[in-house]
């Protein structure tokens, strides 16, 4: 049994190996029938678009079923039951656990009482581990990994996938340049632990600063149902955009990412430039998630 809570649980190789394998079925038409018979329960306890429906689409095209659970006032839990209870329940309806949850640690809290692999599929401010690796997947099929400079906007607090693509991205030798609104930077346990893995990160509050630099530009949103009141998000609300003026200044072989969905941060002209490559990320999701089904459940 092998479950999938941290990008910190992967090796370089081994993330290497699964982007690899995710290449493959892409590049044979996502066939294959490998997980026919087994069962995948989806455990989403906050709203989710593209992770639950690429899971979904990746299990169908294995061959494999989906049993799911839709938010927590459909399940139990508004009864008091634990969610420890409820992982020991699923684990004997399924042969592994997607698992989606407001409250950072607690896929690795499922791990401890599930009896079949619990993959993360975020968890509060926390991890997102599948997410990561489509991130690695859409720069890998453009630019080599080794050695780039990536500009990572907006909310880098509260923002699971921004930090698990930093601890991905410190095994591959990347600057990394943190450009954030006070009070929305990266995190300093963060910081403090890429220099330990003698990563450069450099922080910035003005994008145009850095922009010529950036062989990346993964942007997020920022993520007002993590801010304790509406005051704290309006404070930072709409602080950054990225416009084609600004990519203007950027080099020709930029590409901008975003985990989506997307509000303002984004200006639609960027969808019709060649940077932009945030559709293309999304549906990268399916062989990618094709290949970590195939991984814990195979």
């Amino acid at each position: 049994m092998k479950h999938i809570i941290s990008i910190r649980d992967f090796t370089r190789e081994e993330l290497d190996g699964l982007l690899d394998h995710a290449r493959r079925i892409e590049q044979g038409g996502y066939a294959g029938n490998e997980l026919a018979g087994r069962i995948l329960a989806l455990l989403f306890f906050e709203p989710s678009t593209r992770t639950r429906i690429s899971f979904e689409t990746a299990m169908a095209r294995l061959g494999g079923e989906r049993i799911s659970l839709d938010c927590v006032e459909a399940s139990s839990i508004v009864k008091g039951e634990s969610l420890a209870d409820t992982i020991r329940v699923i684990s004997g309806y399924a042969d592994a656990i997607v698992l989606r949850h407001p409250k950072e640690g607690a896929a690795r809290l499922a791990a401890e009482f599930a009896s079949v692999p619990v993959i993360n599929a975020g968890d509060g401010a926390g991890q997102h581990p599948s997410q990561t690796l489509l991130d690695l997947y859409t720069i890998r099929e453009h630019l080599p990994l080794r050695g780039i400079e990536i500009g990572l906007l907006g909310d880098l607090r509260y923002g699971r996938t921004v930090h698990s693509l930093t601890y991905a991205l410190s095994l591959y030798d990347v600057m990394v340049h943190a450009i954030a609104p006070e009070g929305l930077k990266l995190p300093q346990n963060v910081i403090h632990e890429m220099k330990e893995r003698e990563m450069e990160v450099h922080e910035w509050s003005d994008i145009s600063k850095i922009i010529g630099d950036l062989d990346v530009l993964y942007v997020t949103r920022i993520q007002r149902e993590r801010f304790p009141d509406a005051a704290s998000y309006y404070s930072v609300a709409s602080s950054y955009r990225v416009t084609p003026e600004l990519l203007a200044g950027g080099k020709p072989h930029l590409i901008v990412l975003h985990p989506l969905p997307r509000l303002d941060e984004i200006d639609p002209r960027v969808d019709s430039l060649p940077h932009a490559r945030y559709f293309e990320q999304a549906r990268n999701a399916v062989p990618v998630r094709m290949a970590l089904l195939k991984e814990v459940m195979g």
